[in-house]
């Protein structure tokens, strides 16, 4: 009888221990579960923010005088030689004005501003003499899991290299680089190829010739130092590798070309976005 008595209370304290230990994990997990919401939401609203800061205009001054309605249409400016010529959107997509100066304020190390027309991805890029910084640092130097968009700290921070990485994190509530690969979407990429890399010298649109899996440290990541055959074949190579609807899309040696890379579930895959400027 006693020894049942001993078994019986030594059922009841396993018990109400393992009851102890359970609601533990369950509080752990909550709370582990908001942290991370409050950190999405906290990255989210100052991205957000720094949207309405980057892109208010400052209205135009009043001229003192009106100036004369010439009586003939003058003829457009040509571009000098080496100016880059803007390309205007198909349909109703605009790139937006950003205000660097105001980003600048902000963040001196900001170089561009990412814009996606048929993907809701609008980011300000920047570049640190690192790559790690902004993993886990967002623009506005936060601590945030989000990080920033930022550049390959190799690359030239003009765009003018053969071969421009952007890096972003692959958020799961879909923010930074968490969407890019909605664009092997078939109904996503017909809607537009497009994406706009905003600078303080101008706005380039780039059009999607590729998009696929690749391995972290594969040749996807090779820079150039010169435009030429090589860089030519490497371009043929990542259009092979493409999971994209087949469209012919031009590509010669001398393109400027965008990779915009997001990991994956494998810490040693990514996912690459790449287009060239036209």
């Amino acid at each position: 009888m006693k020894n049942r008595k001993t078994r019986k209370k030594f059922q009841e304290i396993i018990w109400r221990a393992a009851l102890i230990v359970s609601l533990c994990v369950f509080v752990f997990c909550a709370y582990r579960l908001i942290a991370i919401q409050l950190e999405y939401k906290e990255g989210t609203d100052e991205y957000d923010s720094l949207r309405q800061i980057a892109m208010e205009t400052t209205p135009e001054p009043i001229p003192e005088q009106e100036e004369p309605v010439p009586t003939s249409t003058p003829e457009p400016d040509k571009p000098e030689e080496g100016e880059e010529i803007a390309v205007q959107t198909n349909g109703n997509f605009e790139a937006p004005d950003i205000n660097f100066d105001a980003l600048r304020e902000i963040n001196s190390e900001v170089v561009g501003w990412i814009v996606m027309e048929s993907i809701d991805i609008s980011y300000p890029i920047v570049k640190a003499q690192d790559n790690e910084k902004y993993l886990g640092t967002t623009f506005e130097g936060n601590k945030n899991g989000a990080g920033a968009i930022f550049m390959e700290r190799s690359n030239q921070p003009d765009f003018n290299d053969c071969n421009t990485i952007i890096y972003g994190h692959n958020m799961k509530n879909g923010s930074m680089f968490g969407s890019l690969k909605k664009i092997l979407q078939e109904d996503v990429y017909t809607k537009s190829r497009y994406f706009w890399i905003c600078t303080p010298q101008g706005k380039y649109r780039y059009e999607i010739f590729s998009a696929y899996e690749t391995a972290a440290d594969g040749e996807t990541y090779t820079l150039f130092s010169e435009p030429g055959e090589e860089f030519k074949a490497y371009l043929d190579a990542c259009k092979e590798k493409s999971a994209l609807p087949q469209i012919t899309i031009p590509l010669t040696g001398n393109d400027k070309v965008v990779t915009l890379s997001t990991c994956t579930a494998s810490s040693a895959n990514r996912f690459v976005v790449q287009g060239r400027r036209i």
